[in-house]
């Protein structure tokens, strides 16, 4: 286990534990089911679903391991609750103005566990979040990505 908390939103924890519980209450039952009723085939060496079952079995329970390892390292904040004056921080969402094109982008700073870029979820240790933290409405930050140095205007930032 590492030392450092891992940051989690409320919502990204939330969906964690959903995922969790759903595979403690049906995925895990499932696949139990699955392996006795391949038992009841006979001859395990051949059996190709006995085979596929326990393959399958072996990845809901290490699934399970690394979320529940996951919620006990994660560090959960509340965007709502933060007190952070106007500046971007970890769970902000934040509109921004790409200064070269005009292109408007809404991203919500996340957790690694929980980024989607086509949901607007960006990981707190990407390019652009790095580039974003501590900066305040109206500031400019420029960022470093892989298709080169992008300037945006931070045009509003919010706790939601």
């Amino acid at each position: 286990m590492s030392e450092q908390k891992m940051p989690l939103t409320v919502r990204g924890a939330e969906k964690l534990r959903e995922e969790l519980h759903r595979l403690k209450t049906e995925d895990r039952p499932k696949v139990i089911d699955a392996i006795s009723e391949a038992r009841e085939h006979g001859d395990l060496k051949e059996n190709a679903e006995y085979h596929a079952a326990r393959e399958q079995q072996g990845f809901i329970e290490g699934r399970i391991q690394e979320l529940e390892s996951k919620l006990a390292d994660a560090q959960i904040i509340d965007p709502t609750t933060v007190k952070a004056d106007g500046k971007v921080v970890f769970g902000a969402t934040v509109d921004l103005v790409d200064e070269a094109t005009g292109e408007e982008f809404t991203y919500q700073i996340v957790g690694d566990e929980e980024a989607d870029i086509k949901s607007g979820l960006i990981s707190v240790t990407s390019p652009v979040a790095r580039g974003l933290i501590g900066k305040e409405e109206g500031d400019i930050a420029r960022v470093e990505t892989p298709g080169g140095l992008k300037e945006y205007e931070i045009a509003e930032v919010r706790y939601e």
